[in-house]
């Protein structure tokens, strides 16, 4: 396996905390990350890597996977790793994307595994999740807790009703902040998540995931209140038609102690509501 601290210094560069650049260089981490992928049995025909650095763990994902896309967006960093892994860019085992994980064009990957630059964490998992693949990701410790997070508890939120409604996410490993060059400022975090439907059903997937997001902006509120004051993020054209038809126990609840289900169940219930309003 490549050393990570002679990778950092063929590379000729160093981690840059205000470009949210920060290399794990810990052996033991970097050789674990993989493992949580395959102890699953998880296809690792063709693995992503979000963020390749210099290129540690591409080391150790072209160990474990048959082949494997990295996307690298500092010019760089790029084109340093098309030199460190020619013979397997020439194998036809490693491709090298030069470009930003939200705007390139992903391959048809079967897994992925990624240190995410964490400025964009939350924009990236959202264009993975709704692929359908399994994901070994890491995130800074408090947006890990915050997306495996159950009803009830203080770190629930709208990010755990969005995470949960693509996958089964688990947080397998707490990351100090030695393990990283430069060091970043807080403690960072692995989870799994592993694709499955959810146990309820929505017509409309972008209207449920943004009426979610339109009542936690209201938390403190009553479901009664949240649903009345967010029509304008939700485009909810008829709020009061929503709240006369739910259900009075459910009204009650504020945002954080509302299951998944039930909020999918009112969502449907909002769609059928406004469908009703807009024929009548």
């Amino acid at each position: 396996m490549r050393d990570p601290d002679g990778l950092i210094a063929r590379a000729g560069v160093r981690g840059d905390p205000d470009r949210d650049q920060h290399f794990l260089i810990d052996d033991r981490v970097l050789d674990r990350l993989p493992t949580y992928l395959t102890e699953t049995d998880a296809d690792t025909s063709h693995l992503l890597e979000i963020g390749g650095g210099t290129g540690a763990l591409t080391d150790r994902l072209l160990e474990a996977g048959e082949r494997v896309t990295v996307v690298e967006r500092d010019r760089k960093l790029a084109s340093f790793l098309r030199e460190e892994f020619a013979d397997e860019i020439a194998a036809d085992r490693l491709t090298v994307v030069e470009g930003d994980a939200l705007e390139v064009e992903l391959p048809d990957f079967t897994a992925s595994v990624s240190n995410l630059p964490y400025g964009v964490s939350s924009e990236i998992t959202f264009r993975l999740l709704p692929k359908s693949r399994p994901l070994v990701l890491m995130f800074q410790q408090e947006f890990a807790e915050r997306m495996v997070a159950e009803p009830g508890t203080s770190e629930y939120g709208r990010l755990s009703v969005s995470t949960q409604h693509y996958a089964d996410v688990e947080l397998v490993e707490s990351i100090p902040k030695e393990a990283f060059s430069p060091p970043p400022a807080v403690q960072s975090a692995v989870i799994r998540a592993t694709p499955r439907d959810p146990d309820y059903e929505v017509d409309d997937e972008q209207f449920f995931l943004r009426f979610v997001k339109a009542l936690f902006t209201q938390r403190r509120k009553t479901m009664r209140n949240a649903i009345r004051n967010t029509g304008h993020i939700s485009k909810l054209e008829n709020p009061d038609a929503v709240v006369e038809a739910a259900d009075e126990e459910l009204l009650r609840k504020r945002a954080g102690a509302v299951t998944p289900t039930e909020f999918a169940a009112l969502a449907e219930l909002a769609t059928d509501v406004t469908r009703i309003t807009d024929d009548g």
